[in-house]
Order: structure tokens, then sequence, then C-alpha cells
């Protein structure tokens, strides 16, 4: 069962429609609608965009996974793509925002396409304990990997996400669902060790028909196994509520932070974090534990050049004297160890 945690934190808030908002003053100008997407369509036909390099432009790595369990004294994680990690901690193999289809889209034919197929294969992953969900976009929240997932794991399978998730797992069949609002946690006990996940605030949205706009809520999540924390932000736009979750967690021993789909800025930088804005949101969460950057490199979502997150990220990192040894930006399919207590 989830419970309720220290009341003086911010929750979520609805409108009088019932909608999602967000609680906390957003910078001018920072809602969008049709005719701003309209705008940012007309302005790519205009000025082009860099096209996708090639598939082979992006090194795979071979993952290194603990079969069927790592070790309760290591952590591991591996980069699949995009914002899927395998974490393997405390025995325990917990899966974020799973996505192994092709497109990151409602049909099969259309739709962002991956210019790198998932690391790990799909047939390849250990034994799934726990799911974490942090909103509902299709780069996040994909159904046909939803479906593969309740197909080989069955109800054993755990799934946290934020409110308004479960109806649309259970018409898929997937019943073991928790939903968590913001500062809500749950202690799930997998194969004897206690693993505590916390849904933490974003700055973010969801959608997936023109019906449901924010119908449902959308988190990070820090994830808890005794003295070892990590944060795994999902999607966010910078925002001043990460320094409450830094107050509140830290230390950490990784952070996993967006760094890409960040361009135009006068529309993507509500809800999408550029990576200069994802160093000053580790700097805001503790500047402790490794930093791990996602959600470039797989998708091609916005208009920034394919390869300028991560070069951008390393720059500002050195740039802020951060140390370089915390800063990993992982090849796909790579995994790091890390010894735990």
């Amino acid at each position: 069962m989830a419970e309720r945690d220290d009341e003086k934190h911010l929750r979520s808030r609805r409108d009088e429609q019932g909608r999602y908002i967000h609680p906390w003053p957003l910078r001018a100008g920072s809602s969008r609608g049709f005719r701003d997407l309209m705008r940012w369509r007309m302005q790519r036909m205009r000025a082009g965009v860099e096209p996708d390099p090639p598939g082979s432009a992006f090194p795979v790595a071979t993952p290194d996974i603990a079969q069927p369990r790592a070790a309760h004294d290591e952590l591991r994680i591996t980069w699949v793509g995009h914002s899927t990690f395998l974490i393997q901690l405390h025995g325990a193999n917990i899966l974020t925002d799973p996505v192994w289809s092709r497109r990151a889209s409602p049909v099969s034919w259309i739709g962002p396409s991956r210019l790198v197929p998932p690391t790990p294969s799909f047939d390849e992953l250990p034994p799934i304990d726990v799911v974490l969900i942090s909103h509902d976009h299709y780069d996040h929240l994909d159904e046909r990997t939803v479906a593969l997932l309740h197909e080989r794991f069955g109800s054993a399978l755990q799934w946290v996400t934020p409110i308004g998730y479960r109806r649309w797992l259970e018409l898929r069949r997937v019943t073991n669902v928790t939903e968590l609002d913001w500062w809500q946690h749950v202690a799930l006990d997998v194969h004897g060790a206690r693993i505590d996940i916390h849904a933490t605030p974003a700055q973010h949205w969801t959608k997936r028909t023109p019906f449901n706009e924010r119908t449902r809520l959308w988190s990070s999540f820090v994830v808890e196994a005794d003295a070892t924390r990590l944060f795994f932000c999902g999607d966010s736009g910078y925002f001043d509520n990460f320094r409450d979750i830094g107050n509140r967690f830290a230390p950490f021993t990784a952070v996993l932070l967006p760094i890409g789909a960040y361009e135009p800025r006068w529309f993507m930088a509500p809800a999408h974090m550029n990576p200069e804005e994802a160093v000053q949101t580790y700097i805001d969460l503790g500047s402790t534990g490794t930093f791990i950057g996602m959600h470039w490199g797989t998708f091609r979502l916005t208009d920034e050049p394919a390869f300028e997150p991560p070069q951008r990220t390393a720059e500002t990192w050195a740039a802020r004297g951060l140390p370089s040894q915390s800063l990993w930006i992982p090849q796909h399919g790579e995994t790091r160890i890390m010894r735990v207590p």
C-alpha cells in the first residue's frame, strides 16, 4: 500500500476540469497550444534541421547484465536507450519507462523511429520485478512493451506509476499496480529485500489522445534500498523543486537525468531541460553520485543536432568544475557496476 509522507511537501493539484496542473509558478509564456505547435512546424520547414545520423554512428556496448540477479552489494545500471534503464539493485531487477518498440507512436507505420535498436533485446532481459512509469507519452509508455512484459512475467511483476494509470493498465490485463501522488511512497518486498519507491514532482504534462490531456499525473522517482538512493527524472523542464527533492533524499548514488529534446527553446523549455539545466538540476539535487545522461540519441524528437546533448553536457560539467569521474553518458547497452552497502 502507498503511504502518505510528510504533509509539508507540495502535492499534485487539479483545475476546475479535473486536469492536473503545475502547482508552482511557471515562467512567463510557458503555455503551449496548437498554434504554438504549428509555429514550430512552420519554423522547421523554413529553417530545416540537421538530418538524422545513421545508426552506425552511435557506438553500442555489450551489456553486462547479472543473470538472474545482481549480488546484494552491487548496483548495475544498463542503458537500453532513451529513458529505459535496467536497474539491478539489492537483488531486484527494475525497468524504467520501458520501450522496446521501433517507433514512439500510437501506430507502427509513422512517428519517430529508433536510431539504435534497444540493447539488450527484450529476450535477453533477466526476470523483471518492478516497472516504473513516469508519464504517458509514447516514448515513455509503450503499449506493445507493456503487453510483452505482462506476457512474460505475469501478475508477479509490480508496476509503480503516478495517479491515473491503473485503469489503462487493467484494460491490458495488468493488475499489480500501485499509483502514487507526489511525495507518496510504496515499500516493495522483492525476494526478501525492501525497495522503497518514492514519487517526486516533475515539470511536465501528459497526453495520449486529443481528449485526455493532463488527465493523468506525471512524476519523477526516487528508488531507495538501505543506504542506496537513485533519482530517475523521467521528463521534466527545469524548476526550483529539484532542491526540495535533494534536501529530502540526498546523497544519491546515481542521478538519471534527461539531456536531450530541448530545441527550439521557446517551445520546449517548460517541459524539457537542456544540458545546462540538467547539470544545474544535478547540483540542486545535492551534487552527489553519478550523473547519468538519458533521453537522447534514440528517438529524434526535437531540433537540436543528434550528438549535441552529450557534448554540451560534458562542456557544462567541466565549466562548473564538477568531478569528471562522476559524469557518465552511456553508450547504448552500456552497463556500469557500482559497489553499494
